[in-house]
């Protein structure tokens, strides 16, 4: 079950309504940090997102809630103990925090930690540079600043979306840097842009 998009200012409202309480299990969490707001009409069957069609879960109940409405009106009455998940809670805090400690291990070698952007393979968890791809690569950022190509054009010229293009003209990863949660950090794989180059890219776009 996917997490629902809406205002800071309405989803406080929504769990105030509800006393920060799941309406299946009883779990009461102050800090929000384990409830969600749920479409009780879901989205795709045109359900709104006003808070008369929004109740408060916590992580575990919106994660099994049944789409149809139907269902999960029986699924809201089958009440249980929240306390009978809070094994499953602690679980699956453990866990998130054990994983976020070792991606942040990783960052801290220098590892990239997601999948390998173009110009590059993963190998063996390594970002090894394609010299087919990493030869489009230059390209796409030596044309885009020494032409008056718009971003549109070199996405189709490239056969890449637009967003696309833009994100590849702003990945500081071709610089030799990797990312984690908001900060960067030399990696250990080979830049693929000289730094000038990606500069005079970011003052264009």
């Amino acid at each position: 079950m996917s997490k629902v998009n809406i205002s800071e200012e309405k989803r406080k409202k929504l769990f105030e309504r509800d006393n920060f309480t799941c309406q299946k299990c009883g779990f009461q969490d102050k800090t929000r940090e384990e409830i969600e707001p749920h479409h009780i009409v879901l989205r795709v069957s045109d359900g709104e997102s006003d808070i008369q069609n929004l109740i408060t879960l916590c992580s575990i109940c919106h994660h099994y809630a049944p789409d149809s409405r139907e269902e999960f009106d029986k699924y809201l009455k089958e009440k249980i103990d929240g306390s009978i998940l809070n094994t499953f809670r602690k679980s699956e805090r453990s866990i998130s925090q054990r994983t976020k400690k070792g991606m942040l291990k990783k960052f801290n070698d220098g590892i990239h930690l997601t999948k390998a952007p173009k110009g590059y393979n993963l190998v063996h968890k390594e970002l090894v540079i394609n010299d087919q791809e990493a030869e489009q690569v230059r390209k796409i950022f030596e044309e885009f600043l020494n032409s008056d190509i718009s971003l549109t054009q070199l996405a189709k010229k490239h056969n890449m979306t637009t967003s696309g293009i833009k994100k590849l003209l702003k990945n500081t990863t071709y610089l030799g840097k990797v990312k984690f949660a908001g900060q960067e950090s030399k990696g250990r794989h080979e830049p693929l842009i000289e730094k000038e180059l990606f500069k005079s890219v970011q003052d264009k776009l």
